[in-house]
Order: structure tokens, then sequence, then C-alpha cells
């Protein structure tokens, strides 16, 4: 096998490993291995902070840099604080559209 091949191989089998071997490890290892109480909790914030991580470039930034007078970002701030005003859970698609319609 060439060196290039065996490159390629060496990739794809630790590219394999690498996912397929932290996955099974909670299915194989069942209820025998738990996490840190720790971890879970911070685990926990895990999907908030990947929203987050989503979201805000898209928010903050305007053709690759930051802009204070941005319409997305008055109509994220109707929208958090429409979220804190009120239970209702349509309220803040609402306020930030309206907002969002009105700046631009």
């Amino acid at each position: 096998m060439s060196e290039d091949g065996m490159l390629w191989l060496t990739f794809v089998l630790i590219g394999a490993l690498a996912t397929t071997l932290p996955r099974a490890s909670f299915i194989v290892l069942g209820e025998r291995a738990s996490l840190p109480e720790t971890l879970l909790k911070a685990l926990r914030y895990a999907p908030a902070a990947a929203l987050a991580a989503i979201v805000v470039p898209d928010v903050v930034l305007v053709a690759g840099t930051v802009e204070v007078f941005n319409p997305k970002l008055g109509a994220a701030i109707a929208a958090v604080l429409a979220s804190r005003l009120s239970k209702n859970p349509w309220l803040p698609f609402v306020a930030g559209m309206a907002v969002l319609w009105l700046l631009r």
C-alpha cells in the first residue's frame, strides 16, 4: 500500500474510533459508569450554549462587523424582554418580528 493510502486509512480509522468509542461506551457500560455530578450540572447548559453560539453572531454582526443600530439586535432585545415579562410562548415571536419589521 502506498504512503498516501496508509495515511488515509489511518485518518479513517482514527475518525471511526474517535466517534464510535465514546458513544458505545455509554451503551456497553450502562449504569456501571456514571458521570460526576458537577459534569452533569454543567451539561445542562450545553443546549443553551450551543444555541447562543449559533444565534448571537447572526444577531450582532452585520457584514462581519459589530453594528450597534442593528434591526436584528433590536428585535432580539424585544423578544427577550417579551419572554421575561410574559409566560405566553408566542409573545416573543410576535414582539421580535414586529420590532424587526418596524426597524427595517
